[in-house]
């Protein structure tokens, strides 16, 4: 019995056991391309296409930590942009940004009580050095409030097609670290989320509507302030760039997080030899599964060489290509009877090099005639490219691999005389296929009752009869078809 007992023990034992091990293992990504990342997700993307290369656990909504400010940064770009805000505006310290500004366990550059700061100095000091309370002081001089702010944040993510976020605040800290001044609607220990796909997906939209933003991502090292007797040195948290311990060639962003509920996350970008490419990577850890700096740097250098190494940007398609079963679609009412047809735009893409024959295209036609005139370059369809085997990512805006198909000649309206003698050939067109029709019916009943013949010669008489009738009336298809039918029905 005792035996027994023991056994049993051991069995539920096994799945707990399991679960210990496993369960503090970082997600994995597809065995179809494993990069050995230790981070709870990632995500790289071509940022010029916003093709997506590779992706480990990309939908899982993670904290963000300071890569929130990314969306602060791209909302001040805008009020800069849009002439809201502008550089040399002055900022008055407030009671909440001066009492944040003076904890040194934050990352900050701290604020006098009774100072004035320009918009361009409180943005470098958030963009180089994460500063937080600069970063509240921008948030409040473009909304009045921090909490104001966050419905601007949460409407630019709406805008972006953002997914599975939640923003409590400016900065990307737990709002515990906020004094209890957190914004107003959001719970005293909340944190920022996200997946690392919406992550890529507005930093890909941020350099794409504010390229100058690397200006300052750039920027390795600066002294707050200089000159003055607050002047403080502000080293850059994104150690991968030039001159600093991570170095990577090419890198020029884009923000770093860290928070202990994220971890050590960081949202980096390099261009090589005119290709740039944006990586994401969450909650990094080392062999021993410790956060660190360098271990966020680590997997973002991996993603790099990954991109760089394998991928390149290849024509799938060629502009003016032609389908060899669909060269052409009717027209209708012009001097031609049909149209030449093929694709507007060529189709390139990044892509490893050896995939680019798995790249097939699909015509998807929306007009399958056209009524003259037609304008060249009308559209007719698209041409839809799709991977035959293994994974495709696809594209960070969700978008497919399209190119507009569009007619690659003009037809003109045809004459008067010629639409006059269109339609009677059509019209006679018809009357002979109903014609035929009909006789090929009488051929099927003659076969099959030809016992039947006077019955027969009677129906035959009664179309004849129908015929001159229609005549009269110039509805001879219909009539003809009409009788066809009441032959077969009295048969």
């Amino acid at each position: 019995m005792k035996k027994k007992m023991n056994t049993v023990l051991r069995l539920l034992l096994i799945p707990v056991l399991l679960f210990s091990i496993f369960a503090g293992i970082p997600a994995k990504a597809n065995a179809e391309t494993d990069l050995g990342l230790t981070v709870d997700a990632a995500i790289l993307i071509d940022a010029d296409s916003g093709k997506i290369l590779f992706e480990q656990n990309a939908d899982t909504s993670l904290g963000i930590a300071s890569m929130t400010k990314m969306m602060t940064e791209y909302l001040l770009l805008d009020a800069i942009d849009a002439g809201k805000v502008k550089w040399d505006q002055e900022y008055h310290v407030t009671d909440y940004t001066y009492r944040m500004s003076q904890n040194r366990a934050l990352s900050n550059v701290p604020l006098r009580r009774d100072g004035s700061y320009t918009i361009r100095e409180l943005y470098e000091a958030m963009a180089i050095y994460s500063a937080n309370a600069a970063t509240v002081a921008i948030a409040e001089t473009i909304a009045g409030s921090e909490t104001e702010f966050l419905k601007l944040m949460n409407k630019k993510a709406e805008e972006l097609g953002l997914e599975g976020y939640k923003f409590v605040n400016a900065t990307g800290l737990n709002n515990a670290d906020l004094f209890g001044m957190h914004p107003s609607g959001t719970g005293p220990e909340d944190e920022n989320v996200m997946p690392a796909k919406s992550v890529a997906k507005l930093a890909y939209h941020l350099l794409k509507d504010h390229p100058k933003v690397l200006e300052t991502s750039k920027i390795a090292k600066k002294t707050f302030r200089e000159g003055t007797e607050d002047a403080i040195k502000m080293e850059n948290w994104n150690f991968m760039l030039p001159g600093l311990v991570y170095e990577y060639q090419g890198v020029d962003g884009l923000k770093t997080g860290t928070t202990n509920f994220a971890g050590h996350c960081f949202t980096g970008t390099a261009e090589r030899n005119g290709t740039r490419l944006i990586a994401v990577v969450m909650k990094a850890v080392d062999a021993n599964g410790q956060g660190s700096y360098k271990a966020r740097f680590d997997a973002t250098a991996k993603l790099f060489n990954y991109g760089f190494s394998q991928f390149s940007k290849q024509e799938i398609l060629p502009g003016n290509y032609t389908f060899k079963d669909q060269k052409t679609v009717k027209v209708t009412k012009g001097k031609e009877d049909k149209v030449s047809i093929a694709v507007k735009e060529p189709i390139s893409f990044m892509i490893k090099s050896a995939d680019k024959d798995l790249y097939k295209p699909t015509l998807v036609l929306d007009k399958k005639s056209l009524e003259a005139d037609v304008k060249k370059d009308t559209v007719v369809g698209k041409v839809v490219i799709e991977r035959t085997e293994g994974t495709d990512y696809g594209f960070i805006d969700g978008k497919d691999i399209s190119s507009d198909v569009v007619t690659t000649e003009a037809v003109e309206r045809a004459s008067g005389i010629s639409l006059f003698f269109q339609g009677v050939g059509s019209f006679f067109g018809n009357l002979w296929g109903g014609i035929t029709d009909f006789v090929g019916g009488i051929v099927l009943i003659f076969k099959y009752e030809h016992m039947n013949v006077l019955k027969h010669s009677c129906a035959f008489f009664t179309f004849l009869h129908a015929t001159a009738y229609a005549n009269r009336r110039k509805d001879v298809a219909k009539c003809v078809a009409l009788q066809a039918g009441l032959v077969f029905t009295r048969i």
